[in-house]
C-alpha cells in the first residue's frame, strides 16, 4: 500500500464529530475526511483506494450508457473481478444491452451482475408496462431503485460514474459521500466531457452506438430523447417533466 492510499485510509478512519441522526445507521468511515483527502486525486487512484478500503464489500453500478466505458475501463485496470451491477429495467434500448455485452468482453470484466425488477412487483404494479407514462417516479422506483437496493444489500460501498458537468443538479457532487448506511464513490466527478472523450480516444474505447445519433445520456427507451445543441447532456431524460433523476442517487431506499 502506497503513501497516498495509507494517508486517505488514515483520514477516513477518524470520526466526524457530528452528532448522529436519530435512527440512522452509522457509516463505516468518515466520508468528509476521505472526500477532503481525495478531491484532487486521479480517478484510477480513487478506485484503487475504494477497493482497498472495502475488499469484497464494494460494487460498481453502471448503466453501460454513454461515457460508462471510462469508469469501466478504469475499474478493469485496477481489478476486473470487481462486481459491476447493471440494472435491466425491461425498457432499455437493445443497443444498450449489446453494448453491455461488448464492453464486458472487451474489458475482461468477470463479475457483471444483471439485475431485473421483481416479477411479482411488476405484475402487481405495472402489468400493462405503461407506468412510465403515467407515473415515471413510481416506474423508476419499481424498475431501478428497488432492484438496486436488493443488489447492493451485501455491500458497504459502491462506485458510480456521475460527473459534475452533466447537469446543474450534479454540479457540486463530492468525490466521496454518504448514501444511507453505505459510502458512495464518485471518482469521475471532476472530469469534463473533453477529458472523457480524450480518455476514450487514448485507449481506443468504443462509444455507445446511439451517441452518434444525438443521445448523450441514455436510460430507458420511453424516457430518453436526443439532446439538442446547447443543452446539457441529461436534457434528453424525462423531457418535458420536472424529473431529473431516477432516484438511485437520491438515497431513496438504497
Amino acid at each position: 500500500m502506497n503513501a497516498t492510499t495509507s494517508t486517505a485510509i488514515g483520514a477516513a478512519a477518524s470520526t466526524t464529530g457530528a452528532p448522529p441522526i436519530a435512527g440512522a445507521q452509522p457509516l463505516p468511515l468518515d466520508v468528509f475526511a476521505l472526500d477532503a483527502a481525495l478531491r484532487r486525486t486521479e480517478p484510477q487512484k480513487i478506485i484503487e483506494i475504494a477497493l482497498a478500503l472495502f475488499p469484497g464489500r464494494i460494487a460498481a453500478v453502471s448503466s453501460f450508457g454513454t461515457e460508462s466505458v471510462v469508469l469501466l475501463h478504469l475499474i478493469a485496470q485496477v481489478n476486473p473481478a470487481t462486481a459491476v451491477v447493471f440494472l435491466d429495467t425491461g425498457h432499455l434500448f437493445p443497443e444498450t444491452l449489446a453494448y453491455r455485452d461488448q464492453l464486458t468482453e472487451l474489458l475482461g470484466l468477470t463479475q457483471v451482475l444483471t439485475v431485473t425488477p421483481d416479477p411479482a412487483a411488476l405484475a402487481a404494479r405495472d402489468a400493462g408496462n405503461g407506468l412510465w407514462a403515467d407515473d415515471p417516479d413510481t416506474c423508476c422506483a419499481l424498475r431501478k431503485v428497488e432492484p438496486l437496493a436488493r443488489a447492493l444489500a451485501p455491500y458497504s460501498a459502491w462506485i458510480n460514474g456521475r460527473k459534475r458537468y452533466q447537469a446543474q443538479t450534479r454540479s457540486t457532487i463530492p468525490v466521496v459521500e454518504g448514501d444511507g448506511a453505505r459510502v458512495k464513490f464518485n471518482p469521475l466527478a471532476t472530469m469534463a466531457r473533453e477529458d472523457l472523450l480524450a480518455y476514450m480516444e487514448q485507449h481506443k474505447l468504443p462509444h455507445h452506438p446511439l451517441e452518434k445519433h444525438g443521445f448523450l445520456s441514455i436510460g430507458c427507451m420511453p424516457c430518453t430523447s436526443r439532446v439538442k445543441p446547447g443543452e446539457d447532456p441529461r436534457a434528453g431524460r424525462w423531457r418535458g417533466r420536472a424529473k431529473t433523476e431516477c432516484g438511485i442517487h437520491l438515497g431513496e431506499g438504497i
